[in-house]
């Protein structure tokens, strides 16, 4: 005997509609716990009832997944390829869900199951891909792809312990493996028949192709064998229309050939895994030699198999590769990938013979660079004997890239040889991976208006002044699908009740909120909204937050939290030009009066940090540190804590942030000016309804602009042409600033005065930030970062938050406004203006008679069989 399986994802009509597609739904949820797992509905736990959900709705994802595909292969559209060394997705389940439009269906099946749909969604572990704002962006373009149906594929590498799991223990930074796979991840799909063969080392043996170019074989090398793992990205979608993009990632773990049995029996243990490890680990350290080394094989490795994998897709629709500058787009998401410029042009003339004139043609025209940084040491240089010991190949051809370019540069400078020393690819043994990037592509983008001036005007302005046309901005942005429908639903809810939910997919739509800026009732309810918000984070921190000793055993709760106070928040990657050292500072300077008896005035405030620092970077791990030893101080003391309290929250990642944005009252975004290329936190915290504290600095400046000025009222700092100034003059001394302030004076002395230690590894701690920041060095000054200049104006802004928050509905008009002016902060206009400016290409739907085809397929052979 067979049933007929509905199709579950038809919008219902009605309640008996609804309650019939979740009987549906629920049999085929007990159908893969029998099928799966052998268990029946009575004796699975939660584990299981997560897979089981999803394998459900994975079956519907197929169907859209397939019709995507079987459209974009029949109308050969132009294709963005998407390659970056990092992704941070969140959790796919709810995402999944809400896209899909079926979030009612679900939870009414959970409750037909008799469980709940919470419970089960948190059993999920966070891809852990990425680590901070560079992989959250690509995932939110991948959203955004998705859902306005272009036609896009992603690429990255599948780490196996993510970045690491980061623990606390006495105020310390523990590294610990991030264990995310530990159990089956439901969304991912195995293609061995897809694995690809990259090759490191050897040596390249000369000789000419058919057209006379010098291209290069290989022999004696090293064979790494990589497999790929599909993730379908889904779009949103009302209706059953919606695309899925592939994201797909590279891994060396599951393939047994790159162990060497052969050097493990010669006991050379570490040589004989490295190949398997090589995706074990995002930025692995690279204080070392096999750091390095592991570091430039994971770049390449995911260069040459998405270059392999994309010149294959392509010629499995075409035989030549006259239509390929036509039909491809590569974006390189910072300079990590930026050996695709080498790979592409060594795959054209190597394997498939093209002339070096026409694959260098090819290849410019089909590559795009985004710059994400300005800071020096962040702009990738690699060690020219190293590239040449690992890629020897492709060390030729960036040698003959620098060369052609080289001349083309005396060219237009003759006699002149500083010119052609800036722009080298090539510089005294260093290949320079952002100058190959800008060289081998048509187009390179900023990420935010003052970043993209900054690239043109200072970091690549011999590049502008010799390729004007080559650079446009793209501001950045973030979808607001996941970032404040999926995260913050009643929120959600607050903005449908008044605009429609048109802002969904068209987020401009938000501006309209600025009609009900000084509606009483809409403040009253937002005010609601945020309070209940804010209490979900005092719940998760009671619940989650352990003071922990150093070996790891828990000593203590976190604080109580006032709902009440101010929520200043500062959640990001740890670095000191994001400036988490002069929020500490500030928190010192209000203990210090709030104990002296001078806080009166002072509004309670919960000030939350969150953020991991590289396993490498003693700075910021020393600012984490400072940051514990800030909040036992405070928290501790019994006159300081009913104002004022800190919380550290460890092991940052998206479904946290999720939890911590539609709290938080304050956005600390005060980043030295000139030095952070846009910022995305600041979106997401601006269309949750905080208010930014912040430089100029970024995107900031633009969310300034659409927000006005009127309502963006906790501006402060240096601006990026005074910091430049300052910084080129060399008459700034950070003593001189301390010494007119006797406050300030006190909370920096308290880094080296014992205020806060309680042992020689705190004190140590706490006295190399000291010397950093005062004193400096013969190779780097006092304060690079100017926390020290820009601290007062900083304590003069927070008084400004504290007598704005004290009145509590103008606060809540200065929300509304700020909620609306985030309108243009979406990553579906990001991606508009990267299909427009930049890749040339056009959405293309799943075609409604393939995806009809498909679902009509698969209605047809899915039966459940009853003996």
């Amino acid at each position: 005997m067979m049933t007929k399986k509905k199709n579950l994802f038809l919008m219902p009509l009605d309640t008996l509609q609804l309650e019939s597609l979740a009987e549906s739904l629920a049999i085929k949820v007990k159908h893969y716990l029998i099928t799966m797992m052998g268990k029946t509905i009575d004796e699975a736990n939660s584990d299981e009832l997560y897979r089981a959900l999803s394998h459900a709705l994975r079956e519907e994802v197929m169907i859209n997944w397939t019709a995507t595909n079987k459209t974009l292969i029949e109308r050969k559209k132009k294709t963005i390829y998407y390659i970056s060394m990092e992704y941070m997705p969140g959790k796919f389940l709810l995402n999944n869900i809400v896209n899909m439009s079926t979030r009612e269906l679900v939870f009414i099946t959970m409750q037909k199951l008799g469980h709940s749909f919470n419970d089960i969604a948190s059993r999920e572990f966070d891809p852990a891909l990425g680590n901070g704002g560079l992989g959250r962006l690509a995932s939110c373009f991948l959203d955004s792809l998705a859902t306005m149906h272009y036609p896009a594929v992603g690429y990255g590498l599948r780490y196996q312990y993510g970045i690491f799991e980061q623990q606390i223990w006495d105020g310390r930074q523990i590294e610990a493996p991030d264990l995310w796979l530990m159990n089956e991840n439901p969304w991912e799909f195995r293609q061995d028949l897809r694995r690809l063969s990259v090759k490191f080392c050897g040596k390249a043996i000369p000789s000419k192709n058919i057209h006379g170019d010098e291209i290069y074989s290989l022999e004696n090398y090293e064979e790494v064998w990589t497999l790929p793992y599909d993730v379908p990205i889904v779009g949103y979608s009302h209706q059953t229309d919606y695309s899925v993009v592939t994201l797909r990632l590279w891994s060396t773990k599951e393939s047994p050939r790159n162990f060497q049995l052969q050097r493990y029996n010669a006991g050379k243990l570490d040589q004989a895994a490295e190949n398997t490890l090589l995706t074990d680990v995002l930025y692995p350290s690279d204080w070392h030699d096999a750091g390095k080394r592991i570091r430039l094989k994971q770049e390449f490795l995911l260069v040459s198999a998405s270059v392999q994998d994309i010149i294959r897709r392509y010629l499995d629709q075409h035989d030549n590769f006259r239509s390929f500058a036509d039909k491809v787009r590569i974006q390189i998401n910072d300079t990590h990938p930026a050996l695709t410029v080498a790979e592409l042009m060594h795959s054209l003339t190597k394997i498939y013979d093209l002339p070096w004139k026409t694959a260098w043609e090819i290849t410019q025209q089909v590559v795009s660079y985004t710059n994400h940084t300005v800071l020096s040491e962040a702009l990738e240089q690699w060690d020219r004997h190293l590239m040449e010991y690992l890629l020897p190949r492709q060390t030729r051809i960036i040698e003959r890239i620098n060369q052609d370019f080289c001349d083309g540069v005396r060219q237009r400078y003759p006699n002149d040889e500083e010119p052609v020393r800036r722009m080298s690819v090539i510089n005294n043994d260093k290949v320079r991976m952002a100058n190959l990037s800008i060289v081998g592509s048509h187009a390179v983008n900023g990420v935010s208006a003052i970043h993209t001036e900054i690239l043109k005007k200072s970091v690549f302005r011999d590049f502008y002044n010799y390729w004007p046309n080559k650079f446009i901005n793209v501001t950045n942005g973030v979808t607001q699908r996941r970032w404040l429908y999926l995260c913050n639903g009643d929120l959600a809810h607050w903005i449908t009740k008044r605009i429609g939910d048109g802002w969904i997919t068209h987020f401009e739509e938000i501006d309209k909120l600025r009609d009900f800026a000084k509606d009483p009732e809409s403040k009253a309810e937002l005010q609601e909204v945020k309070r209940k918000n804010k209490q979900k984070l005092i719940d998760f921190v009671r619940h989650t937050v352990k003071i922990k000793d150093a070996h790891g055993q828990i000593l203590a709760p976190p604080p109580v939290l006032d709902v009440n106070s101010i929520f200043d928040v500062q959640i990001k990657r740890f670095h000191e030009y994001k400036r988490q050292l002069m929020n500490a500072l500030h928190v010192l300077m209000l203990y210090f009066e709030i104990k002296e008896g001078k806080g009166e005035h002072r509004v309670p405030r919960t000030v939350i940090f969150a953020g991991k620092a590289a396993a490498s970077y003693e700075t910021a791990k020393n600012i984490i540190h400072l940051i514990y030893l800030i909040a036992r101080k405070v928290n501790r003391d019994p006159k300081v804590s009913p104002l004022l309290k800190v919380v550290f929250i460890e092991n940052y990642n998206v479904s946290k942030a999720e939890i911590i944005i539609p709290a938080a009252d304050l956005s600390e975004q005060i980043s030295t000016a000139g030095m952070e290329a846009s910022g995305t936190g600041n979106m997401k915290f601006g269309m949750n309804g905080a208010l930014t504290i912040g430089t100029d600095d970024g995107a900031n400046v633009e969310m300034r602009e659409a927000v006005g000025d009127e309502h963006w009222p906790f501006l402060f700092g240096l601006t990026a042409d005074e910091v430049a100034a300052l910084r080129s003059s060399g008459k700034y001394h950070p003593q001189d600033e301390l010494a007119a302030e006797p406050l300030m004076r006190r909370a920096v002395e308290a880094l080296r005065d014992g205020t806060l230690t309680e042992n020689d590894h705190e004190k140590s701690a706490l006295l190399s930030l000291y010397r950093q920041l005062v004193e400096g060095s013969i190779e780097s000054p006092g304060d690079r970062y100017f926390v020290i200049k820009d601290l007062l104006p900083y304590y003069n802004t927070q008084k400004k938050v504290d007598l704005l928050y004290s009145d509590q509905d103008a606060w809540a008009e200065t929300v509304i406004y700020n909620i609306a002016g985030m309108s243009r902060f979406s990553t579906d206009i990001s991606i508009k203006n990267y299909a427009d400016k930049i890749w040339g290409i056009e959405p293309c739907p799943p075609d409604p008679a393939i995806l009809e085809a498909v679902r009509q397929e698969y209605r047809e052979y899915d039966r459940c069989r009853i003996y």
